[in-house]
């Protein structure tokens, strides 16, 4: 029972749209202006910079915290389905992003919370989750793409992980599987959430960050 208590709440948590709260707040429909999506890259083109960096600390928030109070809540004897349950909760915050029960299940591309969820979940995703970040800040510091940055340090951390329990004795496939499940599909959730930015990329019109030609 605690542990569906959590996914729910979870699911809850991340659904709200913290983006469009800010913008709301502001007077503005976060939904009519820019890209028209709800995260902190359209509150960066429509009220700069630190309603931004608000917004993506929440939106951060909403992955973090479920992932927290289930270490704290959730004790299992199978590191497994330990894991698999504390992955489910996460998944379910940033399922709750890009599919809002409040918003109509119109969301966000849920970036930000999955970060959360990923530097939650001590310490097989929080290292690779940090140098996944790592490899997201410094690609939006050379091309300033968000997008590109999002898809290149979503590809990073399965690879990175994949990397650590080869190199870490005590970290075994065998009792690490969901981990890597959910690691191959969270790129493959974000490179499909970025099919547009991808087409435009390639087509050499995205747009960079705080640039006004075309949204992200």
């Amino acid at each position: 029972m605690t542990f569906i208590i959590l996914i729910i709440a979870s699911y809850l948590l991340g659904s709200v749209p913290f983006g469009l709260i800010i913008a709301a707040a502001h007077g503005t429909d976060l939904r009519s202006v820019g890209s028209g999506n709800i995260g902190a890259t359209n509150v960066s083109r429509v009220l700069g910079k630190k309603w931004a960096l608000v917004c993506f600390a929440l939106d951060v928030l909403k992955g973090l915290l479920p992932m927290l109070v289930t270490a704290r809540l959730i004790a299992l004897p199978s590191a497994g389905l330990h894991l698999a349950l504390w992955l489910a909760v996460g998944c379910s915050a940033i399922l709750g992003h890009i599919f809002p029960v409040y918003l109509k299940f119109k969301g966000g591309k849920g970036v930000a919370t999955s970060l959360g969820v990923v530097l939650g979940l001590w310490p097989y995703y929080t290292i690779c989750g940090l140098v996944a970040f790592a490899v997201w800040v410094l690609i939006l510091l050379i091309w300033r793409y968000v997008s590109l940055a999002s898809i290149a340090a979503a590809v990073t951390f399965p690879v990175c992980l994949t990397a650590a329990v080869a190199i870490v004795p005590d970290w075994r496939f065998g009792a690490l599987w969901p981990l890597f499940t959910v690691a191959i599909l969270m790129p493959i959730l974000v490179v499909l959430r970025h099919r547009a930015n991808i087409k435009r990329l390639i087509e050499g019109t995205e747009s960079k960050i705080l640039g006004k030609n075309h949204p992200t």
